[in-house]
């Protein structure tokens, strides 16, 4: 028993212990996101194919929709289970970040774990079902391979860094930006260590590795690819979309798509993610501008990190697609620079207490913006999120099919210009149709319905039945909306008088 007391009081452990908890911790308690409907609504239709069918407009890869569509047939349509395959990745993260104190020391590794544990950007994204979690920990896994094989030379190495580069490029387009930065990196280093040599003395190790290991390796990778590509071998026009996406995605990079963050803008820079860092990410803010301190002697590795960090930020910079989830990819290495100070400071005592303090911050922020304001459209993080009043609208759908599982069946009319994640939340609804303003369905008359308030007296024109009636937001970005129930239908559900629709007898508009 006390061995185990022992090893459960391990600072790495507590640190994954703190990390899983902020994650884990209420993770139903806000809505679907936007893209976390569609994603889920990708799964849904791979159950009907039997694989995913990659679109290179849509600039993901196809990894995270095959470990989605796992988790749903496992554990069913839950939102915890839509949002686990992240939450495991970002977890994963702080894991491997801890796995880097054979290359960066105890303190470094254990700080910038830390540092990942609590940062708000880490778990408020790792808490969505999206992609960029993935990408954070590949991207970790290839940095562990460089050091590897430039420290120590083992086959290990190598494997983690084919890993790596192939769980990238099976996760997001943009994979050619880190992967990019890695590899300039490499002769900015070699070119600055010959100008300031680094303290301690830098040598290549003897690699371990053969010929034969690295062509394992390189088929492996190939062969993830074309699997996941190509639909299982099931769409092989799949695999053509590794390069056709870079067509649609530079034109989506050089037009930033509805996602320009103008006010940000200093000359060709724009320093959006800075100004994401200094309001919610102290840590990482102080590792970026700790960089300068490692122009004069000092490691390696920790030069290496600087150098290619500074380089994804700048890239993702110099993009004027911009959205505040692409600042997770930008995090990690500073997040260690900032171990790096906090834990080899000559004024052990100051610098660990101010990095306990500015870690304090960064968990209260985090706090804040996962369990209080996770649904305020006035946190730059939270961005185009669902409105916990979509409730409005699902709740009595989903308790009334709880309650009588035919219910799945009634007939909807879903009048709204925008509906994710609508077609996720009742994807288990088989009678509902989703109709732009120009293209209704008539009769109107249905089992439910719903539509932007402005639209709310011509649907009242076109009803003929009674309706309970209840106001709710599907999002910030989106007005005010309104669902109809059928008065017959859900009677046990609603209290109170239905709503009688005024009636018309003129023609309803086109």
């Amino acid at each position: 028993m006390q061995p185990f007391v022992r090893r459960l009081a391990r600072p790495e452990t507590l640190i994954l212990l703190l990390a899983v908890a902020l994650r884990f911790w209420a993770i139903e308690i806000k809505p679907p996101h936007f893209d976390e409907g569609v994603n889920g609504w990708f799964a849904d239709q791979m159950l009907k194919s039997g694989f995913y069918r990659y679109d290179p407009t849509n600039y993901h890869g196809p990894l995270h929709f095959y470990a989605v569509f796992l988790s749903l047939q496992l554990f069913g349509r839950e939102l915890w289970a839509l949002r686990l395959p992240a939450l495991l990745a970002g977890v994963a993260c702080v894991w491997l970040a801890l796995r880097f104190e054979r290359f960066l020391g105890s303190g470094p590794a254990r700080w910038g774990a830390l540092v990942l544990a609590v940062s708000p950007a880490m778990v408020f994204y790792a808490r969505y079902s999206i992609h960029e979690s993935w990408l954070v920990l590949f991207s970790m896994l290839t940095a562990w391979g460089i050091f590897n094989l430039a420290l120590a030379g083992e086959r290990r190495g190598l494997f983690a860094l084919v890993a790596g580069l192939t769980g990238m490029i099976l996760t997001k387009e943009t994979y050619f930006i880190h992967a990019g930065c890695f590899v300039i990196a490499i002769p900015c280093l070699l070119l600055w260590n010959q100008l300031v040599p680094p303290r301690p003395d830098f040598t290549l190790a003897r690699q371990q590795w053969r010929a034969s290991d690295a062509t394992a390796a390189l088929i492996a990778s190939v062969a993830l690819i074309v699997f996941f590509y190509s639909g299982t071998f099931l769409n092989w026009p799949g695999v053509r979309g590794l390069y056709d996406t870079y067509a649609a995605w530079f034109a989506t990079g050089v037009d930033e798509g509805g996602h320009a963050k103008t006010m940000y803008q200093a000359g060709p820079l724009n320093y959006y993610y800075a100004a994401l860092l200094a309001r919610y990410e102290w840590p990482v803010l102080l590792g970026l501008a700790t960089c300068l301190r490692f122009l004069w002697p000092s490691p390696a590795t920790f030069r290496y990190l600087a150098i290619s960090g500074a380089g994804v930020l700048l890239a993702y910079s110099l993009i004027p697609y911009k959205t505040p989830w692409l600042v997770l990819s930008m995090l990690w290495p500073f997040a260690f620079l900032f171990g790096a100070v906090v834990a080899e400071c000559r004024w052990r005592e100051a610098a660990i207490a101010a990095g306990t303090a500015t870690l304090t911050v960064s968990l209260l922020f985090s706090l804040r913006i996962n369990f209080r304001e996770f649904t305020n459209p006035r946190e730059p993080y939270v961005y185009v999120q669902t409105f916990p009043e979509i409730r409005e609208l699902t709740d009595p759908l989903l308790e009334l099919a709880r309650r009588d599982p035919a219910a799945h069946h009634l007939t909807g009319h879903f009048l709204l210009g925008s509906y994710y994640p609508l077609p996720w939340i009742l994807g288990d609804f088989t009678g509902i149709g989703y109709f732009k303003p120009t293209g209704w369905p008539s009769p109107l008359d249905a089992d439910f319905a719903a539509a932007e308030k402005s639209q709310a007296a011509r649907v009242d024109a076109m009803l003929t039945r009674a309706y309970f009636r209840r106001d709710f937001r599907m999002r910030d970005a989106q007005e005010e909306c309104v669902a109809w129930f059928d008065a017959e239908v859900f009677r046990e559900i609603f209290s109170g008088e239905p709503e009688l629709p005024a009636k018309s007898t003129a023609p309803p508009a086109p």
